[in-house]
């Protein structure tokens, strides 16, 4: 296990690199190498583009620096003096540059993003999860019964419902018209107690789907008509033996969602008014201030990786027939 640990961590490196080479060729080379025109104006004139460029580093060569082009280092630390290079660095380092729109570190736009997002898609996730695993065991467990039909029409109905319709629906008449919740801020637990909902109710139907899927494929196998024959209870043979083998394909589906509890969610926060990082996303994107973009792109692939990472080595806690070392 911690051979297969250490080996995936040094191919992270490789894969690290391809992604910021990747967001830095599409936000510096595609975008264009500087973005002083977008924040300055197009009225701008040279003497300013040229201050801009040269404070945030903007008037360095893009990939390979020019050999012996520092002063005072030895000849080939040239090569390492590009915008590339000190985006890498500033990665390593925890420097995701300056934000010309909120002048301020990215590091810091992001720190106070991370925890709105967090205390919206957390709760979301955990209570999702279960309830979606409660009902799919529900319906698995008295498959092609009245159970069973209810929760699958429910559930085909939540699935053919647009995300921004129940947005709509929950601001128009349980916040607007009831009055039970706020419909705009965040200041409280209140205050995301709607967008919590909306968000559980809005990807119910094809989480129950799913989870329903999976255990069925595990209740004909022999080691189910093993427990049968034992006497065991529908209740165990479910939480004990089914739902534990079950738990490969659920971990996967879930783990495909981790990676959003901390870029947050684009539409119920701008919705809601929720400061979390989804709003910092279409704030920056809309301001045209790529720094945070690049960040948030950066930030987010390598969350994925290492979520990644730990969704494999759970693999071989849930089932220790998989050998990950070979």
């Amino acid at each position: 296990m911690l051979r297969y640990a250490a080996r995936r961590l040094l191919e992270l490196i490789p894969t690290t690199l391809g992604i910021l080479l990747l967001a830095f060729v599409l936000f510096n080379v595609v975008v264009g190498s500087s973005p002083a025109l977008t924040i300055l104006g197009k009225g701008a004139d040279e003497r300013s583009i040229a201050a801009f460029n040269k404070r945030y580093g903007y008037d360095k060569p893009l990939i390979v620096g020019k050999w012996g082009s520092v002063e005072g280092e030895k000849a080939w630390k040239g090569l390492l003096d590009s915008q590339f290079c000190s985006f890498v660095k500033g990665v390593a380092t925890g420097d995701l540059g300056y934000s010309t729109k909120m002048n301020e570190p990215v590091k810091d736009v992001l720190k106070r993003g991370v925890g709105p997002s967090l205390s919206l898609t957390v709760p979301i996730l955990v209570a999702g999860t279960l309830f979606a695993l409660a009902l799919a065991m529900l319906s698995a467990a008295f498959r092609g019964g009245a159970v069973d039909k209810t929760i699958l029409f429910f559930s085909a109905a939540l699935m053919s419902v647009n995300y921004v319709i129940w947005v709509l629906l929950g601001q128009f008449l349980l916040a607007f018209k009831a009055g039970w919740f706020p419909i705009w801020g965040y200041g409280g637990a209140m205050y995301l107690a709607l967008p919590v909902i909306i968000g559980i109710v809005s990807s119910l139907g094809m989480d129950v789907r799913f989870y329903r899927t999976a255990i069925l494929d595990e209740l004909f196998k022999p080691y189910v008509l093993t427990a049968r024959s034992k006497g065991l209870s529908r209740v165990v043979i479910m939480t004990r033996h089914v739902l534990r083998n079950a738990l490969i394909p659920i971990v996967t589906y879930i783990s495909l969602s981790i990676p959003y509890l901390f870029t947050g969610s684009l539409l119920l926060e701008s919705f809601f008014g929720i400061p979390g990082l989804g709003s910092v996303s279409i704030n920056a994107i809309q301001s045209g201030d790529l720094a945070v973009v690049r960040a948030l792109v950066v930030f987010g692939a390598l969350v994925y990786q290492v979520v990644n990472l730990a969704t494999d080595l759970l693999y071989a806690v849930l089932d220790p027939r998989i050998r990950l070392s070979k």
